[in-house]
Order: C-alpha cells, then sequence, then structure tokens
C-alpha cells in the first residue's frame, strides 16, 4: 500500500517543494494551507504520515496535534518548526508528534525521517485494527439471546461499560460472566489497556497473593526474581477476579485496600505500589451468606457490589436454548470442516426440555460432542448424551431388550466420550459387534 502523507503549511511554495522532493521517493501527497483544510483531508484520505508548521493562520500546530491524535490515532505527525522555536518542537512531542525539523537546514533529514513515520504509522494501523477487531468480536450485540432476562442484564452492562464504576457478576458456574465482563471492558474507555481475567479458586492463598500483587526475589523459597502482578499488569485496563468469593479473607483485606486507595505492597516488598484498574468480580455463591458464616468480609462485598449484574441461568431463559444451539453448531462444524445443516426438531425439544446444570457451558459441550460424533447432515436425538433420556416416563417399551441395549450402548459410549474401542471393551464385546449394534439401532 502506498503512504500518504499530508503537508500542512501556509507557505504555498514550501508545501509544493516538499510535495514534490516527497512523491520523487514513492509516497503520495496532499496539501493543506491551513488547519480547518487538513483536518477536513485527514478524514476524508487513507493519510499516515502528516507534516505540519507550527504557526498556522487558524490554529496553533502543537494544539492541532492533540486533534489530529484524538481522529486518527495510529497517524504520526512531524512538525516544521521556523529557527529559534525549537521549544515548540519539544512542545510538540510532549503532545503526541514523532519528531520536529527545522525548515530549510533540516532537509536532508526529511526522507529518512519521514521513511521511520511511515513505518511506525503502519505498526500503529494494525494495532488499531486488532484492537477494534477486538471491540468488535466483544460487542454487547454479540451476547446471544433474546429473552427479557439476557437483555436485562445486557441493558445494565451497557450502561455501566461507559463509566469506571466496580461491577460484581452474579450467576451459576457456566452463565457467561467472563463473556459479560469482557464486553464491559471493550466498551469501556479502557478498552485500548489490557483486560487481564483471573480465577481466585485456581490458586492457594499465598499463591493467588503472588499472581495479584507480584513478589520480590527472594520473597519465598522458589522466588529468583522479581515478578510482576496481575494488578501491574493491568494497570490503566480492567482486572476481572473471577469466583471472587473462593478468596481467603486475609487476602480479602488487601484487596479492599486496592479498591479504596489504589495501593498494594508486592509480596516481600516494602515499597508502596499504586495500581489503576478497574476490578469486575464475579461469584456462583451468596456472599451474604458468606459474610454470616464468616467467610467474606461485609466492607468488601460494598465495595465490589457498587453496581451487580444478575445473570440468569440458562434454565430460567429456555427460549434462547435454539438460537444458542444454532449458533455453536455453525462453530463447531466450521471447525471441524463438516457439512450439518441443522437440527432434527425432536433434539430441540430435547435441550428445551433439559434441566442445564452446567447452563451455557454444558449445553456447548453437549452441540460439541454432537458435532463429532454426527456422519449426517442433521443433528438427532441419539447423538445425545444418555442424561437426556433418563427422565423418560416409563412405557411398555421402556422393557423391551433392544430399547435396554440401546440406552445402555449410549451410555457407555456417554462415558467414553465416543471413544468406540474403549467402549467395546467396558461391554466385553468385539468392535465389529459395537459398530453393527449401532448401525442396528441408529446410534
Amino acid at each position: 500500500m502506498q503512504t500518504s502523507v499530508l503537508i500542512i503549511d501556509d507557505e504555498a511554495k514550501l508545501a509544493g517543494l516538499l510535495s514534490r522532493i516527497i512523491e520523487l521517493e514513492g509516497y503520495k501527497t496532499f496539501k493543506a494551507g491551513s488547519a480547518k483544510e487538513g483536518l477536513k483531508l485527514l478524514m476524508q484520505e487513507n493519510i499516515q504520515v502528516v507534516l505540519s508548521d507550527i504557526k498556522l493562520p487558524d490554529i496553533n500546530g502543537v494544539e492541532l496535534i492533540k486533534t489530529i491524535k484524538e481522529r486518527k490515532p495510529f497517524a504520526e505527525v512531524i512538525c516544521l518548526t521556523a529557527y529559534g522555536t525549537i521549544h515548540d518542537g519539544v512542545l510538540a512531542i510532549k503532545n503526541g508528534a514523532f519528531d520536529y525539523i527545522t525548515k530549510g537546514d533540516d532537509n536532508e533529514k526529511i526522507l529518512p525521517l519521514l521513511a521511520r513515520a511511515a513505518q511506525k504509522a503502519e505498526l500503529q494501523y494494525k494495532l488499531y485494527q486488532i484492537a477494534h477487531q477486538a471491540i468488535s468480536k466483544h460487542s454487547f450485540d454479540a451476547i446471544i439471546g433474546g429473552s427479557r432476562q439476557i437483555r436485562e442484564a445486557v441493558n445494565l452492562a451497557r450502561k455501566v461499560a461507559e463509566t469506571d464504576t466496580t461491577v460484581l457478576l452474579l450467576g451459576e458456574t457456566g452463565t457467561g460472566k467472563e463473556i459479560f465482563a469482557s464486553s464491559i471492558h471493550y466498551n469501556s474507555n479502557r478498552n485500548t489497556k489490557s483486560f487481564v481475567a483471573v480465577n481466585c479458586s485456581a490458586f492457594a492463598k499465598d499463591l493467588l497473593e503472588s499472581e495479584l500483587f507480584g513478589h520480590k526475589a527472594g520473597a519465598f523459597t522458589g522466588a529468583v526474581k522479581d515478578k510482576k502482578g496481575l494488578l501491574e499488569e493491568a494497570d490503566e485496563g480492567t482486572l476481572f477476579l473471577d469466583e471472587i468469593g473462593e478468596m481467603n479473607i486475609d487476602l480479602q483485606a488487601k484487596l479492599l485496600r486496592v479498591l479504596e486507595c489504589g495501593e498494594y505492597f508486592k509480596v516481600g516488598d516494602s515499597k508502596l505500589h499504586k495500581a489503576n484498574v478497574r476490578v469486575i468480580a464475579a461469584t456462583n455463591r451468596n456472599l451474604q451468606q458468606e459474610i454470616e458464616k464468616g467467610n467474606f468480609r461485609q466492607d468488601l462485598y460494598y465495595r465490589l457490589s457498587v453496581f451487580t449484574i444478575p445473570l440468569p441461568s440458562l434454565n430460567e431463559r429456555k427460549e434462547d436454548i435454539p438460537l444458542l444451539a444454532e449458533y455453536y453448531l455453525k462453530e463447531f462444524a466450521a471447525k471441524t470442516n463438516r457439512r450439518i445443516i441443522g437440527f432434527d426438531s425432536a433434539v430441540i425439544k430435547r435441550l428445551e426440555n433439559y434441566h442445564w446444570k452446567g447452563n451455557i457451558r454444558e449445553l456447548k459441550n453437549v452441540i460439541e460432542r454432537a458435532v463429532i460424533l454426527c456422519d449426517k447432515e442433521m443433528i438427532t436425538t441419539n447423538l445425545l448424551p444418555f442424561d437426556f433420556y433418563s427422565n423418560d416416563p416409563v412405557t411398555e417399551d421402556t422393557y423391551d431388550m433392544a430399547v435396554v441395549e440401546r440406552n445402555h450402548i449410549i451410555k457407555v459410549l456417554n462415558y467414553t466420550k465416543g471413544n468406540k474401542t474403549e467402549a467395546a471393551r467396558l461391554m466385553n464385546i468385539g468392535l465389529t459387534t459395537l459398530y453393527r449394534k449401532m448401525e442396528e439401532y441408529k446410534i
């Protein structure tokens, strides 16, 4: 792609000379005689580098840099200064300029400087695209479901995302708490900074403290060098604390200090550190009950629950199951390169009538398993795990030997996660016999 350079200078002859020099090196140039004209071209054209005079008729060039970086953060600005105005050049760099050169005296420096600025602008643009792809991926519109319960949760998340308020997500395991947390982050003014997630139940107390706050070399056996904590990694961004109800009560006091004044100590360090992070916490526990049991600090609860969002279980929004099932079917069919066009109507009925203990996570696993086992164009009921049949009403067919055998084979295949060799071994039958019976019973 040809690099485009915008020259903003009210001296038409100088702008024309610069334009010719730059174009001979293969760049495309645009010229503007004022800041207003330059900003218009900036938004109309795909500009990578701006060469701007410090002294412009309608605005100071130093101030113009701020506006340019706000409107096109990936574009780089090189300032043109007159002799004796180096102070303005220094101010320009503080405002975000790539560099500055003196008119007339530094002509031989323009092209090498321009090449470096263009290279950086290209990298910045790639990072800018990656950031905006992440924002698009984590859009609230990407959260699947049309039920009243999920739309209410999304509306609350949209409103709080625009603020810096601490958020507490409440819901059963597998209801999508991390998806909501990341969506809040990527729709906030911190979206270009880090989103760092940690599951508090995955670490013992001492390990979690080291993970969160970091440690100094020699703080404990095995600490051979300094380690950055997740608070430091998430600085200026968002820290997501999943399963906060599992955090040790002593560690809760240290987290409370972070929330109250943004201060913490690394393990084994006497130096006070600062953290500017937004905290989003989540739990599947009843924290009020945990407070009564002495397992959770009441003052921390009040700090975390400034804005709570209850997430509905899948059993509370069963009308969303067909949408979710279809979404995961397309995802896993694409991953496994299979042509599966949909579900048998009986499958959807089974999915809607099932009690989902694991919520969306369990549904996702069921669909993935069905896609792996499917060798036709439709997902049929025989591809569902045995649990989907365990609550069927007892009928005369239940005592039919063929029905019992079919259900037993499905149960064993579910146990072995579809491994037919292992299933045959457990049932003490030959693999050929198992394939024959699966064909006979349409499993």
